[in-house]
């Protein structure tokens, strides 16, 4: 069997979606799963649209009615007839949608998140299910919350695997082309998931797992994994192979185009994965194997923005040493904020922090009755693996540097915006 994942880019409209059905044209689809993305910036829609439900924002049908007109121009472009059974479909989900915010009496926002943030890869399997169905690719359209069992960790779960293992075998048939969705699980008691921001890839990663694939392929719009984000740098290069251990590396240090869980489980069964381009599928793309060297060898740079500057000191000269450093991770973990970089001395401590679920303030007032705190707000990190002295010159060049740290094969620095 074979995963393919398709990503918010890859169906962000109609013609994306037709296009997956030139790519199973060039590759089969036969015994494949499809793991599918919400459509464009669906997710961001479904965030905005999830704050104002929990301000009771007047603006609330508005945004939901332009998110479902959204959806309704890519199916008019898609589907001759309005009559066709996919239009009910999409209108059932938004009025379950609906129907999930009526009921709910939670104000909790990572519990309310992932109720109903799913909806967007709920929608956009649906929609391109009955457009390969249309296009005589019979499939199975599948629930991943069926599946992929959790913990109750919203906006972050963890996988039960040997549940998840034994639900996905029995679920899907070898042989037939199945589609599902990415990102999303459920917990013991049935309501809904998240494995993190971009956690499609690592659904792919699950599957993949699961049912012993001959390989995962994520399909992107760009031509593979370059060694640099094209959006930041001028000149980038296309890596044509990179190991396990090299991708997971990219991948922790922020790279985009690969979600830092999704190595794992393929490492374990030595499953090649291979990112590649949905707009020129007969392309090699980048291949993601065990023991095989980075090619071309040369500098990959990471960036990752709006992050935080933090500096702890002690109040009394002690030294900051195993317990104040276990306490202060204790707290990153309980307030859900990632460490990106770490740098100490006797009696200072230097963290760069992603607050993705915005807790740092509660943080802080915790912090500032044990420690000196100082920190940056809205700094950069950018990281070059495989440096030369080059390519560092050329990256501070006309930059404040806050703090930099070197390794054997990695430089870091934090720079104001």
């Amino acid at each position: 069997m074979r995963i393919f994942k398709f990503g918010g880019a890859s169906v962000k409209d109609a013609d994306g979606v037709k296009n997956v059905v030139k790519v199973l044209k060039a590759t089969g689809a036969s015994n494949l799963v499809i793991v599918v993305s919400a459509m464009g910036k669906t997710t961001n829609a479904l965030e905005h649209i999830i704050d104002q439900y929990l301000k009771n924002d007047s603006d609330l049908k508005s945004s939901i009615f332009d998110l479902k007109n959204y959806h309704h121009t890519i199916l008019n472009k898609l589907f001759e007839q309005s009559s066709h059974i996919v239009f009910d479909k999409v209108n059932a989900l938004f009025d379950d949608m609906q129907t999930t915010m009526d009921r709910n009496k939670s104000v909790q926002y990572d519990f309310v998140y992932d109720q109903l943030v799913g909806y967007g890869e709920l929608i956009a399997t649906t929609i391109v299910s009955e457009y390969l169905n249309y296009n005589d690719y019979t499939n199975t359209w599948l629930d991943a919350r069926k599946i992929i069992k959790t913990d109750h960790t919203y906006r972050g779960a963890i996988v039960d695997w040997e549940t998840t293992h034994q639900n996905i075998g029995e679920a899907i048939k070898k042989n037939d082309l199945t589609i599902t969705q990415g990102f999303i699980g459920s917990d013991q008691n049935n309501f809904t998931t998240t494995l993190g921001r971009e956690g499609s890839d690592y659904t792919a990663g699950i599957l993949g797992y699961c049912l012993n694939v001959e390989s995962v392929s994520i399909w992107k719009d760009v031509d593979g994994v370059l060694n640099a984000d094209p959006r930041v740098f001028e000149k980038t290069t296309l890596l044509s192979h990179i190991s396990y251990e090299e991708a997971i590396e990219l991948a922790f240090y922020g790279a985009s185009v690969i979600h830092p869980k999704t190595i794992q489980p393929l490492q374990r069964k030595e499953i090649p994965l291979y990112v590649k381009s949905f707009i020129h599928p007969e392309q090699e793309g980048t291949s993601v194997q065990k023991g095989q060297p980075l090619y071309p060898h040369i500098p990959c740079y990471i960036v990752k923005k709006n992050l935080i500057l933090l500096s702890l000191s002690s109040l009394d000269f002690s030294f900051i040493v195993e317990d104040n450093i276990s306490e202060i991770f204790n707290l990153f973990h309980k307030y859900q904020i990632k460490v990106d970089l770490i740098q100490n001395s006797a009696i200072s401590f230097s963290v760069c922090l992603d607050d993705k679920f915005g807790h740092f303030e509660k943080l802080i007032e915790i912090l500032k009755a044990k420690f000196e705190v100082f920190y940056n707000l809205d700094v950069s990190l950018f990281t070059v693996r495989h440096f030369t002295q080059e390519s560092i010159q050329n990256l501070e060049e006309g930059r404040e540097v806050l703090l930099k740290q070197i390794t054997r094969e990695t430089y870091q620095m934090v720079v104001r915006k």
